[in-house]
């Protein structure tokens, strides 16, 4: 089976198995989700979740953000993993969104990767969420599931994933097959018990046939 093939394969598969794949996060605009993205870092999407509602009915826009003191904001935020930089994030970006792009979350790499707060696998996220662009966010699962079915091989870094996975996914599929790695990363493939005997790709998983 020839790397190709091997996408093509897993992806006609994740296809037949999982038609819908979006994100967990809760949100009802892209400031929202922005928000949303930014305090999942390191933590679960069920625990950002439980403090979103506060969160945006406090500061429903990025004026009514900016605006905030740490303190407000560090309240309603304190159960997530680094509150403290969070909130800065947070504020920052808020004010931001406020001082340079008319409170508008922007839509291309460089302006959102210019807002406090925002890597590149966040401007991502944001890109083929909200817009449905051909841009791959990895995150944890993204990279060991891709390293885990053979997708990758040997990759050293989130980026050098990324772009492996942009080269052998058709543009169209691509915001799709994000939250298909992710998910399938989240629920079956999972880093320390990957749950094989309930994976509907073990006669194509690398890892496995490998044993």
């Amino acid at each position: 089976m020839t790397l190709q093939q091997r996408y093509d394969a897993i992806i006609a598969r994740f296809q037949q198995t999982m038609p819908v794949a979006e994100t967990e996060l809760h949100y009802q605009n892209p400031f929202q989700l922005l928000c949303a993205v930014i305090l999942s870092a390191q933590c679960t999407d069920k625990r950002v979740n439980m403090i979103t509602p506060a969160l945006f009915e406090a500061f429903p826009t990025p004026q009514a953000l900016a605006g905030a003191t740490e303190e407000q904001v560090f309240g309603l935020i304190r159960s997530v993993s680094y509150p403290n930089n969070k909130t800065k994030s947070l504020i920052g970006m808020a004010r931001r969104l406020v001082d340079e792009f008319a409170g508008e979350v922007p839509s291309d790499m460089d302006s959102l990767l210019s807002l406090p707060g925002v890597g590149r696998k966040t401007a991502n996220v944001m890109l083929s969420v909200v817009w449905g662009k051909a841009a791959m966010a990895v995150d944890t699962h993204v990279f060991r599931v891709s390293e885990r079915l053979g997708l990758t091989v040997g990759s050293k870094s989130p980026l050098q994933t990324e772009r492996e996975l942009v080269a052998h996914i058709p543009p169209e599929v691509i915001p799709t097959a994000h939250h298909w790695l992710i998910l399938h990363g989240r629920y079956v493939c999972k880093a320390r018990k990957p749950d094989c005997l309930n994976c509907f790709l073990t006669d194509l998983c690398k890892m496995k046939n490998a044993k």
